[in-house]
């Protein structure tokens, strides 16, 4: 029996596209101190178009989904790679904070239409059952990489050019993911009973199934940890952390500020979650993928409880950085493997969209509730205990899913 290839042009394609995506995405923190203090903007203000932005990435992921199975993914990639694009370099002539928070609208579009809910779904499609989750796990640990470059990438070109600058060149780097279209061809052919069941019909079942409900509440957690840590973390190391040892190894390796290592954890979180994604996307081929899930949240819960409650030090931080990062992205290939396991794989980039857009909710209240109780308390404890009690209730709420096929598990009519 011949097996059938992991790696494939579409897998490495989807890889290389959610690789810049994610590069970007995950540098907007490093934005957060330059733009407050040349405006003098309240924390808040910057934070909530971060939130905006995630808002209107996580309603973007199910229309793009949509659009791509009705138009083809790869003209629904190149809508999204412009709208990145035109955002970003909009963002960049902004000089007030509605301007910004307008704008971010269209970057958040952007980000879902070059992101997770189209891409994954293309790999998802083109993938044999027993490469699934491994090919979901890879892919998505290409943002992870991107995540790897992007913060530090943004720190560097910040210490040449001004943010407004770095704004563009990023504009044009999301340009540079449509060279990877050509090879993002699908072959998958819908079986008869997919083709039979219109989207409408399959969103009315998703949503009356309580395993969907469930799998859409637990992301909440996801996104709201996610983005609140993309979004403040930078800020909070440089302003909270002990002071770097100017004779150990931080500053032999070149990192001898804090804001230095804020954007260096952004970096090694993404480092991290490579491998932590890919081990995830093993695992979902051999057990079941909703008590992985459970065990995800858990591990969150403990490391963002512990970090809060111990001092503040270069040595906690880049702990942190690696468990946390572990832990980061591993939640998406199983999340997305078992919306395709249960409801098939027809719909799958709207089906996980809206999952997504659950994620993005949470992405939302963490960057914004972030800024504004900084503003508030000028602090962000109170913020990190909300998500150490959101990813309990994530680690509990999935374990009732019953993870089984929606066929397999309805009774046949007579």
């Amino acid at each position: 029996m011949t097996r059938s290839p992991l790696f494939t042009p579409i897998l490495i394609a989807g890889c290389v596209i959610l690789l810049l995506n994610f590069s970007l995405r995950a540098s907007f923190g490093v934005f957060q101190l330059p733009i407050a203090n040349e405006f003098g903007w309240p924390r808040a203000e910057f934070s909530l178009a971060i939130a905006i932005q995630n808002l209107a990435w996580g309603i973007g992921q199910p229309l793009f989904g949509a659009i791509a199975e009705k138009i083809g993914d790869r003209k629904a990639i190149i809508i999204g790679a412009v709208l990145y694009a035109l955002g970003l370099v909009l963002t960049s002539i902004a000089t007030t904070p509605a301007q910004m928070q307008l704008l971010e609208i269209v970057v958040g579009f952007g980000i879902a239409g070059t992101g997770f809910g189209v891409v994954l779904a293309v790999v998802g499609r083109a993938s044999s059952p027993e490469n699934r989750s491994l090919a979901l796990g890879i892919a998505t640990a290409a943002g992870s990489a991107g995540q790897v470059v992007g913060a530090p990438l943004a720190e560097i070109l910040l210490s040449h050019y001004p943010w407004q600058t770095v704004f563009v060149i990023f504009g044009g780097i999301i340009m540079c993911s449509l060279f990877a279209l050509p090879f993002l061809k699908s072959d998958h052919v819908a079986t008869r009973a997919e083709l039979e069941e219109s989207l409408g019909a399959v969103l009315k079942k998703a949503f009356t199934d309580p395993s969907y409900i469930m799998i859409f509440l637990g992301f909440f957690s996801c996104g709201y940890q996610l983005a609140f840590i993309t979004a403040h973390f930078p800020a909070f190391v440089t302003e909270m952390c002990g002071p770097i040892d100017p004779n150990g190894p931080l500053a032999a390796l070149g990192i001898t500020t804090t804001s230095a290592l804020g954007a260096i954890s952004i970096a090694v979180i993404g480092l991290a979650n490579i491998v932590g994604t890919i081990w995830a996307g093993a695992l979902g081929k051999k057990y079941t993928k909703k008590y992985l899930l459970a065990g995800i949240y858990t591990a969150r819960t403990i490391v963002a409880a512990l970090f809060i409650m111990m001092p503040m030090t270069p040595t906690s931080v880049l702990l942190f950085s690696v468990s946390m990062g572990a832990l980061w992205l591993a939640t998406v290939p199983l999340t997305s493997g078992l919306v395709a396991h249960i409801f098939g794989l027809r719909y799958m980039g709207t089906l996980y969209g809206f999952v997504f857009l659950s994620h993005q909710i949470g992405g939302f209240l963490g960057v914004w509730l972030g800024g504004k109780m900084y503003d508030m308390t000028g602090g962000y404890t109170m913020v990190w205990w909300i998500g150490v009690g959101v990813g309990a209730f994530s680690a509990l709420v999935h374990l009732p899913i019953r993870e089984a096929p929606w066929v397999a598990r309805t009774p046949k009519a007579a």
